[in-house]
Order: structure tokens, then sequence, then C-alpha cells
């Protein structure tokens, strides 16, 4: 933060911010001046934040689990929730872990900072995501369709992913600054949202070592449907909530 950004200046930025319909302008306003090098630079942010861009986006990082990635513009912002699937991650103290939709990659690095040693991979299809995913340091990262990229030989005793599980007709009730500031392949799952889900299910027990999970965000609705999808590729299914979270984590292994 400059020391030339007075507080009549952060004053100016929460109360656009707060005209602009965000609920927590003040902190915001905070955050945005904390990345700030002057007041002019401050004020291109608060516009941006204004117009409905991420915050995280706009400073440039998000703070997750632990750890602070990079982001890059256009790249998903890694959600509070998704701290469960760091969580059932770490519990299984896996040696190797894939994160599958990496997005920035955060995800992998939140675990491999709780243990020591992992050796992790990611995979995205979006190449800014990769991008990201590297800035980020995550040592082994491939870009392409799910499991097209990776290499043969490897086995994961955790395989993270953080598919695009929102129903397509649901995408134009989702909050602008996901609908119009990250990409609809990171969010949209199909008709019921699992149509992704059903692709990495399908695929996961050639890839998951004797003691592996695949661990993956669903919602209440998609329960039946994504346990069903396991079944059919070998996997038993169950699923975990935390309500402190507002998250649902289905974990599967091979029967």
């Amino acid at each position: 933060m400059s020391l030339s950004i007075t507080e009549n200046a952060l004053a100016t930025a929460t109360v656009r911010l707060r005209a602009a319909g965000c609920v927590f302008a003040e902190e915001e306003a905070a955050v945005l001046r904390e990345a700030a090098p002057d007041e002019s630079t401050l004020n291109a942010f608060v516009e941006r934040r204004a117009q409905g861009e991420p915050l995280e986006q706009v400073v440039g990082y998000a703070d997750f689990a632990g750890i602070r990635v990079r982001l890059r513009p256009g790249v998903f912002v890694p959600r509070v929730r998704s701290r469960l699937l760091v969580d059932l991650a770490v519990a299984h103290k896996p040696d190797v872990l894939l994160d599958l939709c990496c997005g920035s990659g955060a995800l992998g690095l939140a675990v491999r900072h709780r243990l020591s040693g992992l050796e992790l991979h990611a995979a995205d299809l979006d190449p800014a995501a990769t991008a990201c995913a590297r800035d980020n340091g995550v040592p082994h990262v491939y870009q392409g369709d799910l499991f097209d990229p990776l290499p043969r030989h490897l086995r994961v005793d955790v395989l993270v992913a953080n598919v695009p599980y929102v129903a397509s007709a649901d995408i134009p009730f989702l909050p602008a600054e996901a609908r119009d500031h990250e990409p609809l392949t990171a969010l949209d799952g199909g008709p019921d949202g699992l149509d992704i889900f059903r692709r990495v299910a399908g695929s996961a027990p050639k890839w998951l070592s004797e003691i592996g999970i695949l661990l993956s965000e669903i919602t209440e609705a998609q329960e039946r449907g994504a346990i069903e999808a396991l079944r059919k590729s070998g996997l038993d299914g169950e699923v975990i909530t935390d309500e402190d979270l507002d998250a649902r984590v289905i974990r599967a292994r091979k029967v």
C-alpha cells in the first residue's frame, strides 16, 4: 500500500463500491487500497470492481485455505467452500495428487502447503488457467482435455476434480462476477451439471493408485446422479458435507 493513498480516497472508494452494490464495500475498499501503489491505480481498481469484475481478479490474487495464489484475468476464482476438498485430501495423506480442472492450481497447492513432500500434478483445458498454475509454482502442469495430456504412467493417491457442475439452465442466474468474468467452461456442467463429472468418474479407476480416492464438489440435487455414475465405473462413493462452509463433496474409491 502506498502511503500517498489518503483516508479520504479510501472513503471515496467505499462510497463508490457501496453504490455499485458491493455488500462488503468497506472491506473491499481496504483490500484494493492495500494492492494499489497510488490513488490513480486505486481509482482504476475501484471502477473495475464496481463494473462487476471479481475482487480477486482485480488485485491479482486470492487468499485460499492458508495460501495466496496469483490470478490472471478470466481464471476461475477459488471458492471458500472448496476448503472441504483440501481438508479431505490432506486427511488421506497422499504421496501423489492430481488437481484436475485446476484453474489457478489453488487446491493442489493448498494441500501441498500442509503436506511436505507431496508430488503435485495439475491439468486444465484452458491455457490461461495452466499458465496461472505455472505462475503459482505447480511443478507438473498439463494443458488438455481432462486426462488426455497426462503421462500414461501416472497413478495418483488423490484425484481432486473440481469440475464445472452448474446446470446449464442455471448459468444465467449466477452472480455477474462469475457469469461475466469466469470462463463458461469452468462453470457449465451440462443439463444436470454432471456431464464432466461422469467423464471423470468413467476414467478415474485407470489413474487411481490402490489406495487412491476421487474428490469432487456436487450439489445436494446431484447426489443420486453422481453416485450412479461412480457405480457404473466400479467406484464406491459417499457424500460428505460441511455446514459451516456450505460445502458438499463426493468421495469415491475403487470397490
